[in-house]
């Protein structure tokens, strides 16, 4: 995988505006009804990193790290502002914020996980790039402890276990999260005496699957 564990700069990224992305193929019958499908199991998001750039320092910063990942070709991490915790925004961090699965008495690894809720519809979303240091794991009612009980992979959001949880017993995760992002460009194009007058670069980034 061509990826760098490293995070976009989070001053540079605060600010920056973007999203998820869903494809949906749409067919209109002859009698007016749709038929709808899609391809895609996860969505995908895209962000604009121009607009959280304040200064000519930042878009020094922005150019350096652009350099380092040599464009497109590798990805990076991304501090998505909107959407970067188990809970809620402005909660902290708790073990029980998401149940990312259930024991079978025989299983020791399993993937974080955030599930987005509407109503009785649910959408899980993988979460590959936790935050070191951030990572709460519990089962049931009890906290677990990190290199005891448990460790957690930040490169991929595994959690592995010392001993197989009891089966139907609820497995539970708190955490913070990066988007794994690349360029969306293989070009930045800056001009100072723009960027002095309010004008900013447009600087395309999108989620990549790891």
């Amino acid at each position: 995988m061509q990826f760098h564990e490293v995070r976009f700069p989070a001053s540079l990224s605060f600010g920056s505006v973007g999203g998820p992305e869903r494809r949906t193929d749409i067919v209109t019958l002859t009698n007016g009804f749709e038929e709808r499908n899609t391809p895609w199991a996860h969505s995908r998001r895209r962000y604009d990193a121009g607009l959280g750039m304040r200064s000519l320092d930042d878009v020094e910063v922005l150019i350096a790290f652009f350099e380092a990942r040599y464009g497109q070709m590798y990805g990076f991490r991304w501090k998505d502002w909107s959407d970067y915790r188990s809970g809620t925004a402005t909660g902290d961090i708790a073990f029980f914020d998401q149940v990312i699965a259930v024991g079978d008495g025989v299983t020791r690894a399993y993937p974080l996980v955030k599930t987005y809720r509407s109503g009785v519809h649910t959408y899980v979303r993988p979460v590959t790039k936790p935050v070191a240091g951030t990572v709460r794991v519990g089962v049931e009612q009890d906290e677990l402890q990190e290199g005891i009980d448990y460790e957690i992979d930040v490169t991929t959001g595994i959690v592995s276990f010392s001993h197989p949880p009891d089966p139907e017993m609820q497995i539970l995760a708190g955490f913070e999260f990066d988007v794994p992002v690349r360029f969306d460009t293989d070009r930045i194009q800056t001009s100072v005496a723009s960027f002095r007058a309010g004008e900013v670069p447009n600087v395309p980034i999108v989620e990549v699957r790891v």
